[in-house]
């Protein structure tokens, strides 16, 4: 099988159809550290991609993440809009003249998540989203072209997974969560949450066209 542009479409669908799912949930994590705003941020985001799916999903690989990333930068309010932007954007700069296969898409998801702790000034370990997306990078870096696609997938929702419960015993460093010192220890990070629900809602996506 070969994942090309035109499913992007279904996979929106997919991030968005479990963050609505999810909405409450989320919702309730981000009251605890944050302001409560960030599922209505991303929910804002993803109905604006969906708008544009079809346009979308007619694009290279390329160019369609680098529209995804001016998107989310222009409609997605908070700092979740300008860091998913700039992950995008920064995909979209990397495939760029590639052809987009498993080790390709390894090294522009890496340049993505470099990108967006540039911007965020921030890494692993700090109770944010990237404590799902960097361990998923790594995954990536060392499993993309080895492993078979059902493979490949089951291991990417374990690592997902992992990386956001990752966030339950940290101390937040970032945001407003980081003025709550030890009451912010015991509670998972929201954007974690949220971007390890949108990975696997991804992979089951393409684990269904198997």
């Amino acid at each position: 099988m070969q994942v090309t542009s035109d499913m992007l479409t279904e996979l929106i669908k997919a991030a968005s159809d479990t963050i609505v799912e999810h909405d409450a949930e989320v919702t309730e994590l981000d009251k605890t550290l944050g302001d409560g705003d960030h599922v209505i941020n991303i929910r804002r985001g993803l109905g604006f991609l969906t708008e544009q799916s079809d346009e979308i999903s007619q694009l290279d690989w390329a160019d369609a993440w680098k529209k995804m990333g001016m998107t989310c930068m222009s409609k997605i309010g908070g700092a979740s809009g300008s860091l998913i932007g700039t992950f995008f954007v920064a995909m979209g700069k990397d495939a760029v003249g590639k052809t987009i296969d498993p080790v390709t898409f390894a090294e522009s998801f890496n340049a993505a998540v470099e990108a967006m702790k540039a911007r965020g000034k921030s890494d692993a370990g700090e109770k944010t989203m990237l404590d799902t997306l960097i361990p998923v990078a790594n995954y990536f870096n060392e499993n993309c072209g080895k492993l078979e696609y059902p493979a490949l997938l089951a291991g990417l929702k374990e690592v997902a997974i992992k990386g956001m419960e990752s966030t339950k015993p940290m101390h937040s460093v970032r945001g407003r969560s980081s003025f709550l010192g030890e009451r912010s220890v015991g509670h998972i990070d929201a954007g974690a949450r949220s971007s390890q629900l949108m990975i696997c809602a991804i992979a089951d996506a393409i684990e269904a066209k198997l």
